[in-house]
């Protein structure tokens, strides 16, 4: 089931409404959705690098938008819909342990997930919400971490084109996972040791 809705998200870059279908699974990817807007994002910056910043531009936005969505699940309607989505996704277990985190952890875990899909977005944006994490500073770092991954995915494929994206598909997860991981050690490393 699952590589049928990749398939069909994928098969969505083609269509000439392809801008506003990366908005809309932008958007319900933050919040609920299974597969990542880079599907589809990557296809249609590669048939239209010129408008790669513009699509990145409107992935960022979109998935902050659905990310503020996610955040008032977690806030308003923890209960009702927020515990059943996190059940489902296995985040409850995860919600439950960082309950008592405090702020600090879900940023970091906002800027990794928004960053490298660890742990999945929409986890994190519910989870945001259920902790009552600020919404502004939420908002901002939703911006920066979700702009900086497809502002670097439309630099990639504008400077490499075609040939970068066999390696973005296969290894930039395992990059920015890295990556991530390291953010999460210097705030372990900042909270425990100072």
């Amino acid at each position: 089931m699952l590589r049928g809705l990749y398939d069909w998200t994928l098969s969505l870059a083609a269509r000439k409404s392809a801008e506003w279908w990366l908005a809309i699974i932008a958007f319900i990817e933050s919040s609920f959705f299974f597969v990542p807007a880079d599907v589809l994002y990557l296809p249609m910056a590669l048939a239209r690098p010129d408008r790669a910043y513009r699509y990145a531009l409107t992935a960022t936005a979109a998935s902050v938008l659905g990310g503020i969505a996610g955040w008032m699940i977690g806030y308003f309607a923890y209960d009702a819909i927020a515990r059943p989505i996190l059940e489902h996704f296995g985040g409850l277990s995860t919600f439950e342990r960082w309950q008592n985190s405090g702020t600090g952890l879900m940023l970091v875990l906002l800027v990794t997930s928004g960053l490298a899909h660890l742990p999945p977005i929409k986890v994190v944006t519910i989870l945001a919400g259920a902790l009552h994490v600020n919404l502004l500073i939420f908002i901002i770092s939703a911006i920066v971490a979700r702009g900086a991954r497809f502002l670097l995915l439309a630099w990639l494929l504008r400077r490499y084109g075609e040939s970068i994206r066999v390696f973005i598909e296969k290894r930039l997860g395992l990059i920015a996972g890295a990556g991530a991981a390291a953010l999460i050690l210097l705030y372990i490393l900042v909270k425990y040791a100072f």
